[in-house]
């Protein structure tokens, strides 16, 4: 799966929540400007193939975590404390303003 070449939409609402990705690392605020936005594309083009790819599946394929679970050849358990750090990670980065 090339992950290199996707589009980030940041209103895609198609996690197991219904929250867009701008909420769910954002920690709920919308971006009020395009600032943000690239931000965001940045920090996830600069993550590792693993952890953009299991973004990636979660936020544009619809996956669940379980699917991504298998995918990969782990468990539910470990997508979902994959998910959650690579959230933080790429929070943190935009609260840095990297």
């Amino acid at each position: 799966l090339d992950t290199s070449r996707f589009v980030v939409s940041l209103s895609d609402d198609s996690g197991e929540d219904g929250a867009p990705l701008e909420d769910r690392i954002a920690g709920g605020s919308t971006p009020e400007d395009g600032i943000d936005g690239l931000m965001l594309r940045e920090s996830i083009m600069q993550l590792p193939e693993r952890e953009r790819k299991i973004i990636f599946l979660r936020y544009y394929r619809d996956k669940t975590q379980s699917e991504v679970a298998g995918e990969l050849g782990v468990s539910q358990v470990q997508v979902s404390r994959l998910e959650n750090k690579i959230l933080c990670k790429i929070r943190e980065k935009m609260d840095a303003g990297e």
